[in-house]
């Protein structure tokens, strides 16, 4: 055997989860989100809260904000991260039970600690309604696993520049980077459902879905627009999109390290033709991301 081969040998070995419990795995796995969970709300506190006052802790109602994109966000994190982690636990060949306990729920705690900081910072608070739409993301995993013990349905995301992050920046973003977390104005959120899941015993191609997506757009600040002159025939909306998808976990390969690789880009929605609705209007993009 080639070296080259025994590489990729143990590289599908690694990849490969384990029928049963491995006690090494699982404990890389926990360590292993225990430092980068700690690290990052270190990090949080350090780098982002140490700039703004601090306050006793108190709670804000902030669900007619941003036209309920952040809360949008919320759900598509807590179960993102709920299904990575009961991945991890599955890699490491821990029960099903363990799995929705311990790995499903990972987004809604890390999400939970993040908003008890909130909590304690002058300049947001404690929401309340952000508790429920990470509850709505865990609860989306949790559920699926329980009725169907697969995913049918997954949340996902996509992204496209706007006009409206240079007009304010420091609320929308100054970069790319900054502009895929903050701009909700190019953000769309979908409910991605797999077609052949659902009919079986059909013809579907595996890996085609059909996906409902949310968006909206005019928003240059949480509740009030700032006053612009490119931009006063703006006003906020919302959209509605109808368009089909890709499920890369339907893809077949024997490669391990590939399927991993689809499952994380999975979060992804896949550019493709696409209706769009919103109020007053009604519009056809060839490929909408």
């Amino acid at each position: 055997m080639s070296v080259q081969s025994y590489s990729q040998s143990k590289l599908n070995t690694f990849f490969t989860p384990s029928d049963t419990l491995n006690t090494p795995r699982r404990n890389l796995v926990l360590i292993s989100e225990t430092s980068i969970a700690t690290v990052s709300l270190v990090g949080l506190n350090q780098l982002w809260y140490s700039d703004y006052d601090q306050s006793k802790f108190h709670t804000v109602n902030d669900n007619n904000q941003w036209l309920q994109m952040d809360k949008m966000g919320h759900v598509f994190t807590s179960y993102q991260m709920g299904r990575v982690g009961a991945d991890l636990l599955r890699w490491s060949g821990g029960s099903k039970k363990d799995q929705l306990l311990y790995g499903a729920t990972l987004g809604f705690g890390f999400l939970a600690a993040v908003e008890v900081m909130d909590g304690y910072s002058k300049e947001w608070g404690f929401s309340w309604g952000d508790i429920a739409a990470n509850g709505v993301g865990t609860g989306l995993y949790i559920g699926q696993e329980l009725l169907w013990n697969e995913q049918r349905i997954d949340v996902k995301y996509s992204f496209r520049q706007t006009k409206y992050a240079p007009v304010n920046p420091e609320k929308l973003g100054n970069n790319l980077l900054e502009q895929v977390l903050k701009d909700y104005n190019g953000q769309t959120y979908w409910l991605s459902a797999n077609l052949h899941s659902f009919f079986k015993e059909s013809k579907i191609p595996k890996w085609l879905n059909i996906a409902l997506g949310y968006g909206a757009e005019g928003m240059l600040g949480e509740s009030e627009d700032v006053d612009n002159q490119l931009l006063t025939n703006n006003s906020r909306r919302r959209q509605f999109y109808l368009s089909f998808d890709v499920n890369l976990r339907k893809i077949r390969t024997q490669s391990p390290l590939l399927r991993s690789i689809f499952s994380i880009i999975n979060m992804i929605k896949m550019p493709f033709p696409t209706i769009e609705i919103s109020k007053k209007r009604c519009v056809f993009h060839l490929f909408y991301y």
